[in-house]
């Protein structure tokens, strides 16, 4: 990205992602991500903790595989952009938010194992399916836990 607007975050999902579809058939997903950042205070060399909040929203592809793949509690990787949204409520007030425009979603491998599924080539009218098979109920990964594997969607080859 060479508009100096580019954002990578690492946290945990605050709650299942929430497809949607545009009018035109478009599919969205948005979803939360809690930041977790600890450190220590120099002066007491106590550990401090705070967390950030971030809202996600993701476009595509990547939206219908991130819905299915991922549930509340999953350790992912998220890149994208910062984009403002404003809009006016039922009231007539104008409000505004920042959130991430993803890029990329990826699953977390620091504490937790995954098998990946491809899906089927789509062709340029949209057809296609899921993965091999056809089946679009592929298991979710819930939080990470160190022995169990979750099954994550991929468009294209990850490495």
């Amino acid at each position: 990205m060479s508009n100096g607007n580019h954002v990578s975050i690492t946290g945990n999902l605050t709650r299942d992602p929430e497809l949607r579809f545009t009018p035109s058939g478009q599919a969205t997903a948005s979803f939360g991500v809690a930041v977790n950042r600890r450190w220590q205070n120099r002066q007491s060399q106590e550990w401090e903790e705070a967390t950030s909040y971030f809202d996600v929203v993701c476009w595509g592809q990547l939206a219908e595989n991130t819905a299915q793949s991922l549930g509340k509690g999953a350790r992912v990787v998220v890149t994208g952009r910062l984009d403002q949204r404003s809009w006016e409520n039922q009231e007539g007030e104008r409000r505004s938010k920042i959130e991430i425009t993803a890029d990329e979603v990826a699953p977390s491998l620091r504490w937790a194992t995954m098998t990946i599924t491809k899906n089927e080539r789509r062709s340029p009218e949209g057809g296609g399916g899921y993965g091999s098979n056809g089946n679009s109920s592929a298991p979710r990964a819930q939080a990470p836990a160190g022995e169990s594997a979750g099954t994550y969607q991929y468009e294209e080859e990850p490495f």
